[in-house]
Formats: structure tokens, C-alpha cells, sequence
């Protein structure tokens, strides 16, 4: 699944540079998270990187993006693939 950002967030900024696909900006009032290039972290590291440092846990995975370890896997070396 991608990953959301909820209205909880407080637009501390410690999201936004973990992201290793760039997925993460600032949004009108808050920071969102573009599904199309969240892969949870899967490729990068273990766990998802954004979720690890939020400090008011305000970033769940999107219920409307839901995705299996296979499809963030292909997603990754898409995004990869686009980069390089």
C-alpha cells in the first residue's frame, strides 16, 4: 500500500528528506504523499523511512492504494529504472 499523510501532521519537515523516491512534498496545508511513487521503502530499507521519524505518527498506509510487497517491489524498479 502507499502511504498517507493524515491532518495530524504538523508540518515539522523531517519527512519530506527521508523519502528515497521523492514521493513526499508540500502539500496546501499539509505534507502529502504521491502513491504513484511510494513504495513504502520497499528496495531502500526495512521499514518505511517517513513513518519512522514522524514524530506525531500521523502517516498510515492509504486504504484507496492498496498494494502487495510485489507490486511495491515492481513500482521500486520502475522508479529506479526511470532514474537511471
Amino acid at each position: 500500500m502507499a502511504l498517507i499523510i493524515t491532518d495530524e501532521c504538523i508540518n515539522c519537515d523531517v519527512c519530506e528528506p527521508e523519502c528515497p523516491n521523492g514521493a513526499i512534498s508540500q502539500g496546501d496545508e499539509i505534507y502529502v504523499i504521491e502513491p504513484d511513487l511510494c513504495t513504502e521503502c520497499v528496495g531502500h530499507f526495512e521499514t518505511s523511512q517517513c513513518v519512522e521519524v514522524c514524530p506525531v505518527d500521523c502517516i498510515i498506509t492509504d486504504p484507496d492504494n492498496t498494494e502487495t510487497e510485489e507490486q511495491l517491489r515492481a513500482k521500486y524498479e520502475r522508479i529506479t529504472s526511470d532514474n537511471g
